[in-house]
């Protein structure tokens, strides 16, 4: 059998692709009721959707991250904190709006884990602030968690709370203090309680204060309801709903936005992240001024304990010996010997630092308390940002550790980061330090020599001097000291914070963003519409049968010699019974245009023989045949049908007659002509019944009685049709064309598959089937030019009989059955 097309052909001419367009934009049209009931189904939806999805807003914030805002940050300010420039903030604030800590800081101090919902059209509704409730929750406290209690006004001095627990005995539940969440236990069924405002609630589920907001009365009408969330989901859904971009190409101002239902939440959401970002920013810098505070105090106090102990051994030698008066020339190498071990004690206060620091870097984890480089007078860039940067590492750290887990990836990054900066400032403090020495060689030097000069004097005028400068470098270091801390504390109580907010967020009735109405309605309408023609598109090219004479002339370029329309009627015998019927007529059309056929031959005259075939059983040709015969038979002509069909008989039904002897019987040398022939009711028609079902059909249709038999009936009958097997189920058609003058090959619309067609074309083309033409069964013209019509027929469905005795049973399955659903009316 050949291989089944689609509506999608391959023309022989061109060689190209081609699709049935017309037939599909039929096929559309028929089916607009359908297309039109799935336009209004997707409308609905969108419908649905508009009126119960609740408006979405979209709300910004404007902040500035500037390069420094401490006016005491200038050159002539010998403590400075250096946190890297302002693309380093950017960069660090921007990385904070997302963090889960500082998130944690926004929600727990908004309290967005207690919602105030009232009850609306189709859903609970937010309603926020402007709840007539107000709830102080008790944090120390289990919280039940996703269900709705609704809190029910029932006096200016008490209210009911109500929750239906069902069947349940344990709720889940949250403290807020630490987060932490629990089963608590309650009682089954409809809780119901009565409660004073501003009296505290203790319940397993709840505890809290409720008030009325700004002391007005809740009204009856509506229905009102606290919901509490778990923290961490509720901070893992706000953690990303803040986006962040430049404002308008700026490189030091940031445009925050956000979206939500509720524009008040959004407002107070936006507005409460800036100023945590603001308040945590200058709490890190304050943190550094801190340090290096208390680095100094403690030093300061070292210096006033040994400047106490110089002024104790000043007067212990004053009170033992004379007062020295020293030449001018002694008095000024004293001063400039004072001068450089005054310089040495400072670059040796570096040494000491310097020493410190590296020793604290190798054996403290936390670097959070590290003094400022500055404070001891190490100006050295290099060290200062290596410094500042491990002290915001390690903050970042700190408040990283309170949420994530030990070994998480982020703090397993903010280590690899502090170990790497920690390598750097180890580099960098041995270069100090030699720097340092390289310095403290050279006063060394200088002192030496000075104090060389000063052994010529006596030795109560030596000691006297030494204590002298003792004395003088320690007053001198207190009170460098002094001014430092007093610079510190300056500069920590100047210190603002680098993020500034310039544009607040603000309610200022702005339109929502979503939903996008007219937008879901396009969608509902266009796919509403796609959906439909999809489905008809997908059926429409995998339908493999016919169903217009378009179709087959599309697919064939055999003649077409009639049409023959559905007709209901007890019997195949129309064209006798029912002689004045439009099935009658085509008949009659079909034996005027055979008359054009046969006179084209070469021998016009004398006896014709007509062939009657198929693809397949079911397609009429039986019915065709009989009433092909009939037709000529009332024409005078001398008739006989002769049934070929060995496999499986049927004409014998409507004539009334047994199939007990016929064509099989002459073909196996049983019967003469006359002892198989049976004249019929019908003036001038004769039947020759198949006769028994033989073993070997194909064998008896080739022997030399088949030739024998066509040449008795030529000689004795003037038109002789024969009833074959169907040709796309067994080869005995083709055996018998070679008697057939004319060959008629049946299509019944709706039903012949489309690759019967390319098959007989192939056997024309080849010269297997000669004087072949096309006869349409079950023909109806409709408005619309009736592509895509589907019948209900006499004949059986599927293959019917025939596929029964021939081939196994073809089942209806589920595609064919939405194929027949699109094509029945």
């Amino acid at each position: 059998m050949a291989n089944l097309d689609h509506d999608i052909e391959f023309d022989d001419s061109s060689g190209r692709i081609t699709f049935d367009f017309r037939g599909f934009l039929f096929k559309i049209l028929h089916n607009w009721i359908l297309i039109a009931v799935s336009i209004a189904i997707g409308l609905g939806v969108a419908y649905y959707i508009n009126v119960r999805k609740q408006n979405i807003y979209r709300l910004n914030a404007l902040v500035s991250v500037e390069t420094e805002q401490n006016p005491f940050f200038t050159a002539n300010t010998s403590i400075s904190f250096n946190w890297g420039g302002v693309s380093g903030k950017i960069g660090k604030v921007m990385t904070t709006l997302a963090t889960r800590s500082h998130n944690e800081l926004v929600i727990d101090s908004l309290e967005f884990y207690t919602e105030y919902l009232k009850q609306g059209k189709y859903h609970l509704i937010d309603i926020y602030k402007a709840s007539p409730f107000e709830v102080e929750i008790d944090k120390n406290e289990y919280q039940l968690l996703g269900a709705p209690l609704e809190l029910k006004h029932l006096s200016d001095t008490q209210f009911k709370i109500i929750y239906d627990f069902e069947d349940r005995q344990s709720v889940t539940a949250q403290r807020y203090a630490d987060r932490s969440t629990t089963n608590v236990s309650v009682t089954p069924g409809l809780f119901e309680g009565t409660f004073n405002y501003g009296a505290p609630v203790e319940l397993p589920f709840f505890s809290g204060v409720v008030k009325k907001r700004n002391g007005r009365n809740p009204d009856t009408e509506n229905q009102y309801f606290i919901y509490f969330l778990n923290f961490d989901a509720l901070v893992s859904r706000f953690q990303n709903s803040v986006n962040v971009s430049f404002f308008k190409g700026s490189s030091t101002v940031l445009s925050l936005s956000q979206s939500g239902n509720n524009k008040a939440k959004v407002v107070d959401y936006l507005n409460t992240t800036a100023e945590i970002l603001r308040e945590t920013e200058l709490r890190t810098k304050n943190l550094y001024a801190t340090n290096t505070i208390k680095f100094i105090d403690s030093t300061l106090g070292n210096v006033n304990d040994k400047l106490q102990d110089v002024n104790k051994e000043m007067d212990d030698f004053r009170s033992s010996n004379k007062v020295f008066n020293v030449s001018d020339d002694i008095s000024a190498t004293s001063e400039q010997l004072k001068i450089y071990e005054n310089e040495r004690q400072v670059e040796r206060t570096k040494i000491n630092y310097l020493n410190s620091l590296e020793k604290y870097l190798q054996n403290k984890n936390d670097y959070t308390n590290i003094a400022a480089p500055t404070s001891v007078g190490i100006q050295e860039s290099g060290l200062l940002n290596s410094i500042g940067k491990l002290t915001t590492l390690a903050i970042q750290r700190e408040n990283q550790a309170q949420t994530a887990r030990e070994g998480s990836i982020l703090l397993r990054r903010l280590d690899a980061q502090i170990d790497s900066e920690k390598n750097v400032a180890f580099e960098l403090i041995n270069a100090a330090r030699r720097g340092v020495n390289l310095q403290l060689g050279s006063l060394n030097t200088s002192i030496a020599k000075l104090e060389s000069e000063l052994k010529t004097l006596p030795k109560e005028q030596q000691e006297f001097l030494k204590i002298q400068r003792k004395l003088d470098i320690s007053q001198e270091a207190y009170n460098i000291y002094q001014a430092k801390k007093s610079e510190a504390e300056i500069v920590k109580a100047a210190n603002v914070s680098d993020i500034v907010m310039i544009d607040p967020a603000k309610d200022i009735n702005n339109g929502p963003i979503g939903p996008k109405k007219s937008l879901n309605y396009m969608m509902g309408l266009v796919v509403g519409g796609i959906i439909p023609v999809l489905i008809i598109f997908l059926l429409f090219i995998l339908d493999r049968n016919i169903h217009t004479s378009e179709d087959v002339e599309r697919l064939s370029k055999l003649p077409v010699i009639g049409l023959v329309g559905k007709y209901e009627y007890k019997n195949n015998l129309v064209a006798f019974e029912k002689p004045k019927s439009a099935v009658a007529e085509s008949f009659r059309a079909i034996r005027s245009s055979l008359q054009f056929i046969y006179k084209n031959q070469k021998d016009s005259d004398g006896s014709k023989t007509l062939m009657f075939t198929s693809s397949i059983s079911g397609e009429g040709k039986t019915f065709c045949s009989i009433n092909t015969a009939t037709v000529y038979a009332l024409s005078g002509k001398k008739t006989v049908l002769v049934g070929l069909d060995l496999r499986k008989p049927k004409i014998f039904d409507d004539f009334e007659v047994k199939n007990d002897k016929g064509a099989v019987n002459y073909l196996i040398n049983d019967s003469d002509l006359d002892g198989i022939t049976h004249q019929t009711h019908i003036p001038n028609l004769d039947i020759i019944l198949s006769g028994p079902i033989p073993p070997n059909p194909s064998e008896l249709l080739m022997s030399e009685r088949m030739h024998t038999l066509i040449a008795d009936l030529k000689s004795k009958y003037d038109m002789i049709v024969l009833d074959t097997p169907p040709l796309g189920l067994v080869t005995d058609a083709l055996e018998l064309s070679q008697f057939a003058d004319a060959t008629i090959y049946m299509v019944r619309l709706n039903y012949t598959k489309k690759g019967m067609l390319s098959m007989v074309n192939a056997k024309h083309k080849k010269g297997e089937l000669k004087n072949v033409n096309l006869l349409l069964n079950f023909y109806r013209h409709k408005k619309g030019a009736g592509y895509g019509y589907g019948y209900g027929y006499g004949y059986g469905y599927g293959y019917g009989a025939y596929g029964d005795s021939y081939l196994e049973n073809d089942k209806t399955g589920f595609v064919k059955r939405i194929k027949s659903f699109f094509k029945r009316k």
